[in-house]
């Protein structure tokens, strides 16, 4: 059995920006003590939330490195390290290793929009290059790629690829998936809506968007299943759909980035060419909050 790189929710954590555009390192660090304090069980930086499209190479190790140092082994630091750029992905994995990163994530090359025998190459030569853990990323609604449960049996032979970050929404595709690969693949849910039905296929956790405000919330739903007390997770799960569902209201991160900003964490906004919610959309993700006491 390969070890899993976490138990439980892990927040997809933002990326605080100053007024001036540039990364906030303070706000940052307050935001990983917050999530720390709070029982998230791992920190995943440079992810989709947290604007790695838009980093600069320099931001991007920079915002690696400060986490991985400011977390400082209290919980698994995931670095973002994916790329459409297979030698480009290489690069990331082999700085994220240098900075003392526990694992890996490592989206789908997107818009190439390469085949199945393409990403069993891409991600091969990613783990043949580095032995940091990789947790393959899946999500083809931003990509349009989509990784088959066959090309996951064969990348869950390479004992550098342990997990995979599963937002396809395709339970039975997922099933499929956990059935064909076991223990040799663990399975988080790339989506807080469905992290209870994952967890229910044998699935190690969350890779969380609403952890980024209720990080208690996503530890408390993973832990009570893993507890055994599945009517609990249900019920938190049945209780916030609608906030996990208003943090997609608009496209990712700009919601859950105003709403970190509404519990007190000024992070900024999100950079072009991601634009601020409308006003009727602030306006829902305002009263979905006050309805559940976050603000």
């Amino acid at each position: 059995m390969k070890k899993a790189p976490f138990l439980g929710s892990g927040v997809a954590i933002v990326t605080p920006m100053n007024q001036d555009g540039s990364v906030n390192y303070e706000m940052l660090g307050r935001l990983i003590d917050f999530q720390i304090e709070n029982g998230t069980d791992a920190i995943i930086a440079c992810g989709t939330t947290g604007e790695s499209a838009t980093l600069s190479h320099e931001e991007h190790c920079g915002v690696l490195e400060y986490s991985i140092k400011k977390v400082n082994h209290r919980v698994p630091v995931i670095a973002g390290t994916g790329s459409n750029d297979t030698a480009y992905a290489i690069e990331l994995a082999l700085e994220a290793k240098r900075y003392g990163a526990d694992a890996q994530l490592s989206v789908t090359p997107y818009y190439n929009k390469t085949s199945q025998a393409g990403l069993i190459q891409h991600f091969t030569r990613i783990a043949d290059a580095t032995d940091l853990p990789i947790i393959l990323y899946n999500v083809p609604s931003r990509t349009g790629c989509c990784i088959q449960p066959a090309t996951y049996l064969e990348l869950s032979k390479h004992p550098n690829i342990v997990a995979i970050k599963e937002a396809n929404g395709d339970i039975s595709a997922i099933a499929q998936t956990a059935a064909l690969c076991g223990d040799n693949l663990h399975i988080y849910s790339g989506n807080d809506d469905q992290t209870l039905p994952i967890l229910s296929l044998g699935g190690k956790g969350i890779i969380s968007v609403i952890a980024n405000i209720c990080p208690a919330l996503m530890h408390n739903i993973c832990q009570s299943f893993f507890d055994g007390d599945i009517a609990k997770s249900r019920a938190l799960s049945l209780e916030y759909l609608d906030l996990m569902n208003a943090m997609f209201i608009d496209v990712n991160p700009i919601p859950v980035k105003e709403a970190v900003n509404l519990i007190g964490f000024e992070s900024g906004e999100c950079r072009l060419p991601l634009v601020a919610m409308s006003d009727a959309n602030r306006e829902k993700v305002v009263s979905i909050m006050k309805k559940h006491g976050l603000i």
